[in-house]
């Protein structure tokens, strides 16, 4: 098996995105100082969402629509819990992980009367988006063009994301959350409401994520589709301390590893191999760069 093999390097960009999606969301946390590992909860609920929405409403549109709703709910609930009553990160992100998969199973017999899984020719896939010019590039036309609208819109949010937090003012408030939630106290601007608004806004991002895997990567939702791809956000957004830049070159990383897994599948390694592959290189890949920071700071 080949690494530019066309087939592999545009199943990339499709196992790269729900990543992406989701650290960004986690990033925002990150930042205001609020530590969410419920991450993975919040992809699945948003996973089923939209299809539930695009199955209903007949567009992909509904489906993104009730997924992002859900999503803030999700974010919103984490705040209420966490920072608003005090409860402990750790326990309210294990909470709503638990939640999430209970909560989809039991929706997925009560909306769809089914188990397992629900697919429907009404389910409206979101489109991919073509674009002539880099479609003929060699190699990489097919990663670059043809893509979920999700690709480029996760691509797009890393800049926009790395611009709010450092060159707006919002930006400044939400890493003062997370700094010197004090300080920021004491110039008029309430820290609990800025958490709000970084909690709804991961929620929503992770929602998409989970959007990409039921919406674009295939059209319907299965219990526990997510499968572990929270969590690796989570390790992508400890390594790269929160920072958007360094999360896209993480998250096509991991992407391409969930990718190769597939294919190392299809040449008959064994799947419970293939499937732990990610999760071992993410706790590798986190030892390594929690190693890195421990000798830097020794020579400070």
């Amino acid at each position: 098996m080949s690494l530019l093999e066309p087939a592999l390097l545009e199943s990339i960009a499709r196992f790269m995105t729900p990543l992406l999606l989701a650290a960004l969301g986690g990033a925002l946390c990150e930042r205001a100082g609020v530590f969410n590992i419920s991450l993975e909860g919040m992809m699945l609920t948003g996973a089923f969402f939209a299809v539930t929405g695009s199955f209903f409403t007949g567009t992909w549109v509904g489906g993104l629509a009730l997924s992002l709703v859900a999503g803030a709910i999700s974010g919103c609930v984490f705040w209420w819990f966490s920072v608003r009553r005090g409860g402990d990160d750790i326990v309210v992100s294990i909470g709503l992980n638990i939640l999430a998969v209970g909560l989809s199973v039991t929706l997925l017999r009560v909306v769809f009367d089914t188990r397992g899984q629900f697919d429907d020719p009404a389910i409206d896939a979101i489109p991919s988006i073509i674009i002539p010019v880099l479609s003929r590039l060699p190699y990489l036309g097919n990663v670059l063009s043809g893509q979920s609208l999700l690709f480029g819109f996760a691509l797009f949010l890393a800049f926009a994301i790395q611009f709010l937090l450092y060159r707006h003012r919002f930006g400044l408030h939400l890493r003062a959350a997370g700094d010197n939630a004090a300080a920021l106290q004491s110039v008029g601007v309430s820290a609990t409401r800025v958490q709000l608004l970084a909690l709804a806004g991961c929620g929503m991002l992770c929602a998409l994520a989970g959007a990409q895997l039921s919406l674009s990567n295939v059209t319907l939702f299965a219990e526990g589709m997510s499968a572990g791809r929270g969590w690796i956000a989570v390790v992508i957004v400890l390594m790269c301390a929160g920072r958007p830049l360094y999360i896209m070159p993480a998250a096509l990383f991991f992407g391409t590893v969930d990718a190769a897994g597939f294919r190392f599948q299809a040449s008959g390694m064994p799947q419970q191999l293939t499937d732990s592959l990610p999760y071992v290189l993410a706790i590798v890949v986190l030892a390594l760069s929690q190693l890195v920071k421990r000798k830097r700071s020794s020579f400070r």
